[in-house]
């Protein structure tokens, strides 16, 4: 999970194109960003949710406490929808590749010999996985992988 929260003051507005951009996650790390957002007073305003752009001018402590909970409610269900539909793509992602190796048509994303090159380089330079994916957007894991490969002594250069 993406931790934004330390990025988020209390009582800011969060403005996400589709609900889904934050909700894909599992069930535990859902009930902790709502802890996070609750705790805040986060205001989440998305362009799918449009009674989550009422909050933004309404001055009347009922309806705003009223929106609040609705609001709350239907991101509670678009976020089980997301998750739902997040895992069934996963699952039909991976029938589709099982089917393609018994079929001999499954290759895999080839390698980024490349990037591997650089990630290479700079590990035997002494620089921190951090530093890396900073400075070439890689994941921790290809610089894992890469790393894994000079420790058996399968050098690229």
């Amino acid at each position: 999970m993406v931790h934004f929260d330390r990025f988020l003051q209390p009582e800011d507005i969060l403005l996400v194109e589709q609900i889904d951009r934050i909700s894909r996650l599992n069930a535990k790390d859902w009930e902790t960003l709502k802890f996070i957002i609750s705790g805040k007073s986060i205001r989440i305003v998305s362009i799918d949710l449009p009674t989550s752009h009422k909050l933004l001018d309404t001055s009347d402590e009922f309806t705003q406490r009223m929106l609040s909970a609705f609001n709350a409610m239907m991101l509670d269900m678009l976020a089980a929808i997301a998750r739902k539909d997040f895992t069934d793509r996963r699952r039909r992602q991976a029938q589709g590749v099982q089917k393609a190796k018994k079929l001999g048509k499954y290759k895999g994303r080839p390698e980024n010999i490349e990037l591997q090159t650089k990630i290479e380089g700079l590990l035997k330079d002494g620089k921190s996985y951090s530093y890396i994916q900073n400075l070439l957007g890689c994941s921790r894991h290809t610089i894992s992988k890469v790393n894994k490969r000079i420790k058996s002594g399968n050098y690229m250069t």
